[in-house]
């Protein structure tokens, strides 16, 4: 797909809606951690070191080539980096390809919402492309525009790689929802000023202006960001103030906390598939 055809894409005319939704793939669509902590694990015995759980959290949303300068900084015995690199994604692509890979809770109820609504979305993702089509096609999802390592010079946190998803869905950064798993993530959505949904794995996210969390993908519907939307209105609007409190609606309400700009307000109520009332609280 070019970029004139990206562009050709149009966003939706609901404006209580974003231009377009950006997901992560590691960690928040799929739960790929697991296999990863093997693969690093396997790598680092290779160079004569150990592995442990601070040094899987701490290359989380990692592109390759900073994943490989973490590895050698730490190694025991030399290596070629173009070889630390193969052993990484031969090793993800044939453990993704003999095991398979488990698909997040939500995510591939999510993902049908947003296309079945005329949603523009794309895949953003720190992975190379060989990895990312065996994901795909492991877990049966499609995206019409992906966004790879091998799409971008700079990966997460530089903002480069949401900054051309959002160009080749011809959408505006700012009025784009990005949902993300890591905080290397959610600091590239947010330095290209894209409103973000927080879904933390491995690492603790907290909540801040033009950032909200939540548990799981299963918390979010497309009622859910209709009214996260309508609680950031404007390119740019910032959300500060009060956390939201839950309403009596199990079904509806997902563990969250959003603040809100002095002048903007919580909507009044949530359109979609899910009903219930935003209470502002402290």
């Amino acid at each position: 797909m070019t970029d004139a055809q990206h562009s050709a894409v149009s966003a939706p005319p609901d404006t209580a809606l974003p231009e377009a939704v950006l997901f992560d793939m590691d960690g928040l669509l799929v739960d790929s951690e697991p296999l990863w902590f093997e693969v690093e694990t396997d790598v680092m015995t290779r160079l004569g070191g150990t592995w442990t759980a601070a040094d899987q959290q701490a290359l989380l949303g990692s592109a390759l080539p900073n994943s490989v300068r973490y590895f050698l900084e730490r190694a025991q015995r030399p290596a070629d980096p173009a070889e630390v690199a193969e052993w990484m994604m031969g090793g993800i692509v044939a453990k993704v390809r003999e095991q398979g890979v488990t698909i997040m809770p939500g995510a591939a109820e999510l993902v049908a919402e947003v296309e079945a609504a005329g949603l523009p979305y794309a895949l953003v993702t720190s992975s190379q492309r060989r990895f990312v089509d065996a994901v795909l096609s492991r877990i049966g999802l499609r995206f019409p525009v992906v966004v790879s390592a091998n799409d971008v010079t700079r990966g997460k946190p530089d903002p480069e790689p949401y900054l051309l998803a959002a160009r080749r869905l011809g959408a505006d950064p700012g009025r784009c929802v990005v949902l993300e798993d890591s905080i290397t993530g959610v600091t590239a959505a947010e330095a290209a000023g894209c409103l973000v949904v927080a879904v933390p794995t491995l690492r603790t996210i907290e909540p801040r202006p033009g950032r909200l969390v939540v548990r799981s993908l299963s918390d979010i519907s497309l009622g859910w960001l209709r009214a996260a939307w309508d609680g950031h209105p404007g390119l740019g609007a910032a959300l500060a103030g009060a956390s939201l409190s839950r309403p009596t609606d199990p079904l509806y309400w997902p563990p969250l906390a959003v603040v809100f700009s002095a002048t903007a307000g919580a909507p009044a109520s949530a359109s979609g598939s899910r009903s219930g009332k935003w209470h502002a609280a402290r």
